[in-house]
């Protein structure tokens, strides 16, 4: 069912709920109302729609027990009801400070899985200024496989994107668009977790202009989480932190003191060389290796067929590519 299957978690619905508020909220692609019922608790009013009545009935029934009395359920078509009825039923108290939240489908008439947003349902570039009729901030989320660059280009209208990733696997990017956007658009990278949730935000003038060291590996590896590097922050992520980057297209970094609040993994390095099997054994402490790439033209199966290493035990092997064009498999220890 697509309403389960592109329904929000708790902890993502939390967040989102945490970049809204107002007088009046419209969710145009209602579903199972995860993201509504946290969101509607900042605002006055809420009106979710949705196409499905069997659904609506059940998701009005849940928003009943637990208490939540300030939401309006409409079964339809949510786009065709606002061309038709807007104008007379939106009172004009609740169009001040009004947000529009869209979860559009992503499945095509095959039910085949789509990510461009002119693929889905509704298509947000053809409704948008619709929308901006109504709203001056529309809350858009979308596939994470979408390329963010082209998005932001063929939206328009972009102030901040949203990178959202749940214990390092990113779940769901985000775009907040205003009808009069004049400030530069900040890209950030949010990881959440039960116990420590992070972000790192930046312009994209600041990811463009900021200036790199490359560096042999030190004492210190580091990888950024999925957030980062989904949201393109190679340049910025290096500078924040104060690391050199191993590689221009690597995307690994390295110091020679640790960074303690480094929003990733972090690893010590014990030594760099070849893909050797006999040299790379003699710093196993089992016979196995967690093993990643980054910029290596080979798979990490090839590797583990060519070293003869099954997964596991407390060392990680990373093949990757160094400024000097050379091919390197960095062994070392999770900190």
């Amino acid at each position: 069912m697509l309403s389960v299957e592109q329904c929000s978690s708790e902890i993502t619905a939390k967040f989102k709920a945490s970049l809204i508020q107002g007088k009046t909220l419209i969710d145009l692609t209602g579903g199972m109302g995860v993201d509504i019922a946290y969101m509607s608790k900042n605002f006055e009013k809420a009106f979710y729609f949705e196409q499905n009545a069997d659904l609506l009935n059940i998701t009005k029934y849940n928003f009943k027990q637990l208490g939540i009395e300030n939401v309006e359920f409409l079964n339809g078509e949510s786009i065709s009801w606002i061309n038709i009825n807007a104008d007379m039923v939106l009172n004009p108290a609740y169009v001040e400070d009004l947000w529009i939240y869209l979860d559009p489908h992503r499945r095509d008439d095959l039910g085949s899985k789509v990510v461009r947003l002119q693929d889905c349902e509704p298509n947000i570039l053809a409704i948008k200024d619709l929308l901006f009729k109504y709203a001056d901030n529309i809350l858009l989320k979308a596939s994470p496989m979408l390329d963010i660059d082209l998005a932001i280009s063929n939206l328009g209208n972009v102030s901040q994107v949203y990178v959202v990733a749940v214990e390092n696997e990113v779940k769901e990017l985000l775009f907040h668009l205003e009808k009069n956007k004049h400030e530069e658009i900040i890209i950030n990278a949010v990881n959440l977790s039960k116990n420590n949730s992070t972000t790192l935000s930046f312009s994209k003038s600041e990811e463009k202009n900021t200036g790199i060291k490359l560096s042999s590996p030190k004492q210190y590896l580091y990888e950024p989480n999925a957030a980062i590097m989904k949201s393109g922050g190679f340049r910025f992520v290096a500078q924040y932190f104060n690391l050199q980057k191993i590689a221009p297209h690597s995307h690994l970094y390295t110091s020679e003191e640790v960074v303690d609040n480094f929003q990733g993994r972090v690893f010590e390095i014990i030594k760099t060389c070849k893909l050797d099997k006999k040299e790379i054994s003699n710093y196993l402490s089992e016979n196995k290796a967690n093993i990643t790439i980054r910029n290596f033209p080979l798979t990490v199966q090839q590797i583990r067929d060519k070293l003869k290493l099954p997964d596991g035990g407390s060392e990680y092997l990373f093949a990757t590519t160094d400024a000097q064009n050379q091919k390197i498999v960095i062994i070392c220890r999770k900190i």
